[in-house]
This record gives structure tokens, C-alpha cells and sequence, in this order.
């Protein structure tokens, strides 16, 4: 079986050479995820509450492409400008799982990340 390309116009167009998603099987592997709205337009600029959120939306969009939501994610990579923030984005992020499910994840402080945002974050997905 090929894999398939997943588009969502409800999340912001790829920014360089890539898919938003590409399902191959039952999986999904959805690519890093920055707080830009469906326009591309950049949102938050700096209020790492707002750029959580927007990113966690995109996700949504995403998966929803696909036929899939949050609870069909396995894991999730984030990755953040300043550690610091830690504690607020991961507050934000738990909100959007019940409180009796989260994927396995990681979380790693990096130098620099796409247009200057303060997040990123990836996910892959399984169909039931």
C-alpha cells in the first residue's frame, strides 16, 4: 500500500519541502507543527500560551484530515526555545488529552526553531 499525503486547509500550508502528514498503514506521522493560523499567518508572536494553543489546534486539523483526534496519538515530540516555559506549555498541552490518557512523548530546549516561534511539536497517530 503507498502512502498517502494528508491536507488539511484548516492548518497552515508547509512552509518548505514536506507534507503536513503522511500515513503509511494505519500510521499517521504528522509533521512539527508551528503557531501559524491556516492563512500562515504567525500567532502569539512570543506569548508562548498562545502559540501552544494554536500549535495544539494545528495538530487537531490535521489528524482530523485523517480521520483520526488526539486520542489516536502515540507520541509526540516537542520542542521549545527556552525550557523555562516548560511548566506552561505543558499545562496547555495536557489540557488537550482527558486526564486519563497521554501518549508517550519527549520535550527538548533547542536553539532555534522556525520563524522564531517559542514551540513546536510533531505527533504520529494510529488508525484504530
Amino acid at each position: 500500500m503507498p502512502n498517502t499525503i494528508i491536507y488539511s486547509a484548516d492548518a497552515p500550508a508547509p512552509i518548505g519541502p514536506y507534507s503536513q502528514a503522511i500515513q503509511a498503514g494505519n500510521t499517521v506521522y504528522v509533521s512539527g507543527q508551528i503557531p501559524l493560523d491556516a492563512g500562515g499567518q504567525l500567532v502569539g508572536s512570543g506569548d508562548v500560551a498562545a502559540e501552544t494553543h494554536q500549535v495544539m489546534r494545528n495538530l487537531q486539523a490535521v489528524l482530523a484530515a485523517a480521520g483520526l483526534t488526539l486520542l489516536d496519538v502515540v507520541k509526540c515530540s516537542i520542542f521549545v526555545k527556552d525550557l523555562g516555559n516548560f511548566g506552561l506549555i505543558n499545562e496547555i498541552y495536557g489540557s488537550y488529552f482527558p486526564a486519563d490518557y497521554a501518549p508517550a512523548r519527549e520535550t527538548v530546549e533547542v536553539s532555534r526553531l522556525p520563524k522564531d516561534v517559542q514551540v513546536e511539536i510533531s505527533c504520529i497517530a494510529v488508525k484504530p
